[in-house]
């Protein structure tokens, strides 16, 4: 077995030992330095809570209501055009929203699309190129109590549309159909 094997191994529970014995050796009560991590941690949950359950509740509704397939349907000829798979459409909605609900579209287009498809590792690309800007909003800002996110907002979206963009550029460079 080699270096890299065994320091992956055992890492973790290295890190799981020297941490605690470290801040042992600094004078720090790490047991309770513990318990109160776990408060807070606790404590943004349910801060954060309201936010994260609005997004997949109005996620759910979109796609369940047949909103979604009319984007799809009403986007397609555009699309084409473009030479963008509208496969990809439900990525482009949920990605901004929910990393998990993102996972999952991603998931249902590498079932049916297959992972080396062109629309396989288009939509692994724009995955791994974006980020979800909704999400980090609602969590970042609304544990902190920070209410007016247009710029914010604003930007995080234009920076999702380059990944976009940038994602379906590469795919098309790397991966020509």
């Amino acid at each position: 077995m080699g270096l890299v094997e065994n320091l992956s191994r055992w890492i973790i529970p290295l890190l799981v030992l020297v941490i605690p014995a470290y801040g042992y050796l600094k004078g720090v009560k790490v047991y309770e330095a513990f318990i109160e991590g776990a408060e807070e941690g606790l404590r943004m949950v349910v801060r954060i809570a309201p936010y994260m359950l609005a997004i997949l509740v109005a996620l759910g509704l979109f796609k369940v209501s047949g909103a979604m397939d009319l984007l799809v349907a009403g986007l397609r000829p555009v699309l084409s055009l473009m030479g963008i798979p509208p496969e990809v459409v439900p990525l482009l909605v949920t990605r901004p929203l929910s990393g998990g609900a993102a996972l999952g579209v991603l998931a249902e287009i590498l079932r049916l699309q297959g992972p080396d498809s062109f629309v396989g590792r288009l939509a692994s690309i724009m995955q791994g190129s974006t980020d979800t800007t909704f999400y980090v909003l609602a969590v970042y800002f609304g544990s902190v109590g920070i209410r007016k996110t247009r710029y914010a907002l604003t930007l995080g979206l234009m920076a999702d549309l380059a990944g976009f963009l940038a994602a379906i550029w590469a795919a098309s460079l790397f991966f020509p159909r």
